[in-house]
Formats: C-alpha cells, sequence, structure tokens
C-alpha cells in the first residue's frame, strides 16, 4: 500500500502571496477553478493501492482548511488527515516528526509532495521508475530540465546518464552546476527516515556543545534537500526520474496566474467538464476557460483566453477578460476591461475601468525557461507584474489601474499605475 504527504507550509510562509493570503491560507487558493491542494490530491488518489493523504504544516486548523478536508474525503473517498507541526520543522524535520503515522499500517512507500508546485504530477510513472531503478529501497526524486541561468534558483542535479542515479545534489548552487532542477516530488519509503534520524542526532549533539541560541536551532528543523539528498547523493540510493510534462513553482501571486494556464490546458485531457463552450446565450469564450456554474456573465461579455470565475461572480455587458483570476462574489460592471490581473473576493471593478497588469510568463521562446521569481521592487521601483486586488476593493467607473497591488477594503477614487495602495 501506498501513502503520500503534502507539505503545506505555514502563515509566515505565504508573504510573497500577499495581499490574497490574507484571505485564504496559499494551499486553499484557487488555481484553474480549484484549490491548488486539490490538484495534488486528485492525481494522488488516481495512484493504485493509495490508501492515504496527510497534510502536513504549522497553520492553525481553521474552519476553511477543515471543510476543505471534510469536502475532499467526501469526494475521493480517501482518508485525508491535516498533522500540524508545533513549529517550522523544514521538509524533513516535518515527515520525520510525524513519521509513525506515516508508517502505520506499513506503506512499502510513500509520495512527498511540496504544496507550492503545480504539475502534471507523474505518480505513477514515478513508481514504475523506481522499480526498475536501483535496488528496492532506493529514492526517487522528481526533475525537469530548466535553463543554465534559471536553474541556480532551484535544488541542482547531477545524474549518471546511463543509470539515471543522482551523484551529486546541490540546492540553489551559485555557479552553474546542472540543468536538471528538483520539481519538489519525491518518492520515498520508510528508510528515510534512518536517514533523517541520523541528522537529527548529530544536531542535538551539536545543540549540546553550543549555548543555547535562537528557536531556529532546534534539532527537529531538518531540510530534505540540502541535509539528506546532498548526503545520499553517489551513495546508489537516490535516482531522478526527469519529466517532460509542465512543472512550475507557485510563489507568487504572478505565479498562479501561469499555474491556472497549464491546468486549464491539462483540464483537455483530465477534466474537459471544466472548460467553457460557447453555447447560444452564453458568453463568448476564447482559449481555455474554468466558469464557476454559479457564476452570472451578460453573454455580451468576452471571456479567455486563460481565465478562471469563481463563484457567485456577476460580469456585466461588453466586459473584456483575459488571463486573469476573479475571485468569488466579485462584480465585473458593464463594459470593463480586466487583463493580467487577479481580482480579490467580493472586489467591485467599475463601468468602463480598466485593470491591467505585466504578465510574468517564462519566456515562450525558450522551452526549458521557469517563471522568475521576480522581488517586489527593483532599483527603488515596483517591478511591473501583474495587478492585484485584495479583498472587498472597490475600482470607480472609468479609471485604470496598471501594474498595481491594491490591498484589501480599499475604495479609490481615482488611476494608479506601478504603485502598491495601501
Amino acid at each position: 500500500m501506498l501513502k503520500a504527504v503534502i507539505l503545506i507550509g505555514g502563515p509566515q510562509k505565504g508573504t510573497r502571496f500577499r495581499p490574497l493570503s490574507f484571505e485564504v491560507p496559499k494551499p486553499l487558493f484557487p488555481v484553474a477553478g480549484v484549490p491548488m491542494l486539490q490538484h495534488h490530491i486528485e492525481s494522488c488518489v488516481k495512484v493504485p493501492n493509495m490508501k492515504e493523504i496527510l497534510l502536513i504544516g504549522f497553520y492553525q486548523p481553521n474552519e476553511e482548511l477543515n471543510r476543505f478536508l471534510c469536502n475532499a474525503q467526501q469526494e475521493f473517498k480517501i482518508s485525508i488527515r491535516y498533522l500540524q507541526e508545533y513549529a517550522a520543522l523544514g521538509t524533513g524535520g516535518g515527515i520525520y516528526h510525524f513519521r509513525d503515522q506515516i508508517v502505520s499500517g506499513s506503506p512499502e512507500a510513500f509520495f512527498v509532495l511540496n504544496a507550492d508546485v503545480c504539475s502534471a504530477f507523474p505518480l505513477a510513472e514515478m513508481l514504475s521508475f523506481q522499480k526498475e531503478h536501483g535496488e528496492p529501497n532506493s529514492f526517487v526524486i522528481l526533475g525537469t530540465t530548466a535553463n543554465r541561468k534559471q536553474s541556480m534558483n532551484y535544488g541542482c542535479i547531477v545524474q549518471n546518464e546511463q543509470t539515471n542515479e543522482v551523484l551529486h545534489y546541490v540546492e540553489k548552487p551559485s555557479t552553474f552546476v546542472s540543468d536538471i532542477i528538483n520539481c519538489g516530488i519525491y518518492l520515498l519509503n520508510p528508510d528515510i527516515f534512518q536517514h533523517i534520524g541520523a541528522v537529527f542526532q548529530k544536531n542535538q549533539q551539536d545543540m549540546m556543545l553550543e549555548e543555547p541560541t535562537n528557536g531556529w536551532h532546534r534539532a527537529e528543523a531538518i531540510r530534505l534537500e540540502q541535509d539528506i539528498f546532498t548526503a545520499l547523493a553517489g551513495q546508489g540510493k537516490l535516482y531522478v526520474y526527469k519529466t517532460l510534462s509542465f512543472w512550475s513553482q507557485i510563489k507568487s501571486a504572478g505565479s498562479a496566474i501561469y499555474a491556472s494556464r497549464l491546468y486549464l490546458n491539462q483540464y483537455h485531457t483530465t477534466h474537459p467538464e471544466r472548460l467553457a463552450t460557447n453555447k447560444e446565450g452564453g458568453p463568448k469564450i476564447s482559449g481555455n476557460v474554468y466558469i464557476h456554474p454559479t457564476a452570472n456573465i451578460d453573454p455580451t461579455a468576452m471571456l479567455g483566453p486563460n481565465v478562471s470565475i469563481g463563484t457567485g461572480v456577476t460580469i456585466g455587458a461588453g466586459v473584456r477578460v483575459r488571463e486573469s483570476i476573479i475571485l468569488h462574489g466579485a462584480t465585473l460592471q458593464d463594459h470593463c476591461c480586466v487583463l493580467n490581473s487577479i481580482v480579490g473576493w467580493d472586489s467591485t471593478i467599475g463601468k468602463w475601468a480598466r485593470v491591467e497588469g505585466t504578465p510574468s510568463d517564462p519566456n515562450p521562446n525558450d522551452p526549458y525557461a521557469k517563471i522568475d521569481s521576480e522581488t517586489l521592487f527593483r532599483e527603488g521601483k515596483l517591478t511591473p507584474s501583474i495587478t492585484i486586488l485584495g479583498c472587498n476593493v472597490t475600482i470607480p467607473c472609468e479609471v485604470i489601474i496598471l501594474n498595481s497591488i491594491v490591498l484589501p477594503h480599499k475604495d479609490l477614487n481615482r488611476s494608479f499605475k506601478n504603485q502598491i495602495i495601501l
């Protein structure tokens, strides 16, 4: 039997996702119409013999998380539980802390997935790859190819071309190491806990020798990548399965629009029922669009490509929406135009207003390009990026909001560009 562990992080981790993570924990932010985590869960459920999915993080159990878990358990008919860490323990510390829960029922192997990646999740392929490579108890990292410059922002993997064994693993190197990068999706088995345990004991001994320092020096705070994979590389235990299918990180709000595009595109094969089509008396759809059944949309509106519309959204006559995410309860009044933007919960955009951002997509001419996690400011100026309206923002009629971030509960009264409106 198999299990899956999804690492969902915690409240101080979603800072690059503000102002959107104020309202909803980042892993529950809707991407292509469903919470980010649901894509992970749907992929795990498809793996034969999958018995349980564990979420590990340090969010306080809140109503939204509980509701999501209840709904998911009912929908997928599988045990899904949330295990809360007492502090941020890192990618290795979290699974080590809850190792008894993971190994109960003695699974042969378990997947570990980071919540902030968007992927086709080739889990079944990783399983069959693992059976063919290395000893029965080898571990597998999902890898993909990046370009030389961007590879240095990720964990880099040097592999044996013939056997796919990981010979060398370096997290975010300062010079070029390899163009194969770690996707944050692993196939492990209970043997990994011996390796993590050894690091834990070493950390404990080091702490005895040191003076007590700040909280980060907990012996349990262990990083799977730097502390475990780097040491395991070259020992015949760690292998890399390279995927050719799509993969991206979801670090900033801008990357959520790109991830949404990748998932909407995948829906053609996995969930065609989620894609809107041109119907008599419905809005004009161009490209891939997700519309929640409760949304109310005027037939003269034009949506797409890459648009997702949440629950209870109202869209007036002649509205144009492209490359955007419209969250639940938002109202887009007649003839407004929304491009490369995320419109927050219960926000209103007035008639003939224009809300526009600059896409932060990877270079379309480079097949291996990844999304750059841009800094918010460059040379003292706000980097042009997608426009984000927090929840309950009101944009008046006939104004332009360009490349700006508007914090929740603002009533704007004029146009803005390249600003964070606090």
